[in-house]
C-alpha cells in the first residue's frame, strides 16, 4: 500500500473515519503507556508519587503542545500543497520547516528546564511532593528533542495521507514504554525519575520509525536549494504554528490556574484529580483523531479546491464525533468503578475520598464529551483552511470559562466546580468555533476546481 493518500476522491466519511483510525488505535496505545506510568508509579511509589506526577500536569501539556503545534501547524501548509499537487513548493515548505522545528525546540528545552522550580513555586506544589514533580519534569524536558522527532514526522506523514506509520510508531513506544517502565521504576529502584526517562526513549523509537518512512516517501525530498531563503515562506509558516501554540499555552494556563486552586486541597483531593486527569486524554482520543483526520482533509481538500467535499465531510465528520462521544462516555461511566481504582489501590479513609473525587469528575467529563467532540471537529476544520488565528481566539474564551467557573463558581457548586470549569471551557470555545464556521462556509466558492493530484 502506498505510504501516501490523497484524500480528495471518494466517500468523505469514509475516508475520515478509514484516516482516523488508526490514529485513533495509536491514541489507545500512547494513553495506555501514559497510564501505565501513572499506575506502576502509584503502585510501586504510592499515593503521593502520584499526585506529584499530576500536580504540574498542565506545565507539563503546555510544553509537549508547543513541539505538537510546531508540527502540526507545518503540516497544515505540506497537505495545502500536496491537494493542489505543487510539488516545487512542497519541496521548499519541508525544507524550512525542518530549520524551524530544530530552533523550537532547542528553545523550548532551554525554557521548560530553566522554568521549573519557579513554575513548581507558581502551582503552590505541596512540600512533601514538590522534589518528585521536579525530578519527574526535569528528565522528561530534557529529551523534548525525542518528543519533537516523534511529533514532526507523525504530522507530516499525515499530512501526505499516511496515517498508518504513526499508528505503528505508537505501538512500539508504547511497549518499549511500559517495558522500562517495569524495569526502571520497581526493578532498577530509579524512582519518578526512570518513568520519565523510560518516556523519552520510547518517543525516540517511535519517532525514528516514523523518520524512516518519511525519508523514503516521493514528495518528500528536499535537495540544497530548497533550503535558500523564500520570501515569506518562514513568515507564513511561523503563522500557522504560533497562534496554534498560543492557543495550547492559553488553554493549558488557564489549566495551572486551576491546578493552583487543586493543590490547595487536600492529598485525597489532588490524588482524585489526578487519577481522572490521567484518564481524560483516553475520553478524547477519538475527538484527537477525527481532529488529526480533519485538518489533512481539509488541508487536502481546500488547496484542491473542491468546497462540495469541504462542506459535506465536515457535517460527515460532526456526526461521526457525535456518535463516538455518546458511546465513549456511556462506557466510561458504566466502568467508573474498576478504572479510577486502578490508581487508587490501598486502604484508609485518603484512598476512599480520592475515589469519590475521582469518579465524580469522571461521570462530569464524559456529560460533556459531545461538547468537547464538536470542538476538536470545529477547530481542526478551521485549522484545515490555514485559520489558526480563530482557534487561538477560541483557547482565550476557554480559559476564561475554565478559570471564572473556578474562581466564582466554588461558592456555589464547591469543589464540584473545579469538574464544571472543563465543560464550561469546552462551550466558551465552541461558541467562537461555530461562529467564524458560519461565516466561512458561507464565503466559499460554490463551485469546484478541476480535482488534480500528483500523488496517489
Amino acid at each position: 500500500m502506498s505510504a501516501v493518500k490523497s484524500l480528495t476522491k471518494g466517500s468523505p466519511a469514509k475516508l475520515i473515519f478509514l484516516f482516523a483510525l488508526p490514529l485513533m488505535l495509536g491514541n489507545v496505545f500512547q494513553q495506555f503507556y501514559t497510564i501505565t506510568d501513572s499506575l506502576i508509579i502509584s503502585r510501586s511509589l504510592g499515593m503521593n508519587a502520584l499526585s506529584a506526577l499530576g500536580s504540574a500536569d498542565w506545565y507539563d501539556y503546555m510544553i509537549i503542545s508547543v513541539i505538537q503545534s510546531a508540527g502540526q501547524g507545518f503540516a497544515i501548509l505540506m497537505a495545502q500543497q500536496f491537494g493542489a499537487g505543487d510539488e516545487k513548493s512542497l519541496q521548499k515548505t519541508i525544507a524550512h520547516s525542518l530549520i524551524l522545528v530544530t530552533i523550537i525546540t532547542v528553545l523550548a528545552t532551554v525554557i521548560s528546564v530553566g522554568s521549573l522550580d519557579l513554575v513548581i513555586l507558581l502551582l503552590q506544589t505541596p512540600s512533601e511532593i514538590a522534589p518528585m514533580t521536579k525530578e519527574y519534569l526535569f528528565f522528561k524536558f530534557s529529551g523534548l528533542a525525542m518528543a519533537m522527532l516523534l511529533n514532526y514526522c507523525s504530522a507530516v506523514l499525515r499530512a501526505f495521507g499516511n496515517s498508518r506509520t504513526p499508528l505503528f510508531a505508537m505501538v512500539m513506544a508504547a511497549f518499549v514504554n511500559i517495558g522500562l517502565d517495569l524495569l526502571f521504576v520497581p526493578v532498577l529502584g530509579f524512582g519518578i525519575a526512570g518513568a520519565a526517562v523510560a518516556t523519552v526513549i520510547a518517543q525516540g523509537c517511535g519517532g525514528l520509525v516514523c523518520l524512516l518512512t518519511m525519508l523514503k516517501l516521493p514528495c518528500f525530498h528536499p535537495k540544497k536549494e530548497d533550503f535558500g531563503r523564500v520570501e515569506g515562506l518562514n513568515i507564513r509558516l511561523l503563522s500557522l504554528c504560533i497562534p496554534m501554540m498560543l492557543q495550547n499555552m492559553m488553554i493549558s494556563g488557564g489549566g495551572m490556574i486551576i491546578q493552583s486552586r487543586v493543590n490547595l486541597n487536600s492529598i485525597s483531593f489532588i490524588a482524585g484529580y489526578t487519577a481522572t486527569n490521567k484518564l481524560y486524554a483516553a475520553l478524547e482520543l477519538a475527538a484527537v483523531a477525527y481532529g488529526f483526520a480533519m485538518v489533512t482533509y481539509i488541508g487536502q481538500n481546500a488547496g484542491a479546491r473542491q468546497f462540495r467535499r469541504v462542506r459535506r465531510g465536515f457535517w460527515d465528520a460532526v456526526w461521526i464525533a457525535l456518535f463516538t462521544s455518546v458511546l465513549i462516555g456511556v462506557t466510561i461511566i458504566l466502568l467508573r468503578y474498576p478504572l479510577t481504582q486502578m490508581f487508587l489501590n490501598g486502604e484508609g479513609q485518603s484512598v476512599v475520598e480520592a475515589g469519590m473525587y475521582a469518579r465524580r469528575y469522571l461521570v462530569i467529563l464524559n456529560l460533556g464529551l459531545p461538547v468537547l467532540y464538536t470542538l476538536h471537529i470545529a477547530r481542526c476544520t478551521l485549522q484545515g483552511f490555514g485559520d489558526t488565528i480563530t482557534p487561538m481566539l477560541s483557547g482565550i474564551a476557554e480559559l476564561a470559562g475554565r478559570v471564572a467557573t473556578v474562581f466564582f463558581g466554588t461558592a456555589i457548586f464547591g469543589t464540584d466546580a473545579f469538574f464544571l470549569a472543563e465543560i464550561i471551557a469546552w462551550i466558551a470555545s465552541d461558541g467562537v468555533l461555530l461562529g467564524k464556521l458560519f461565516t466561512t462556509f458561507k464565503a466559499l466558492p460554490k463551485e469546484d476546481a478541476p480535482s488534480e493530484t500528483v500523488y496517489e
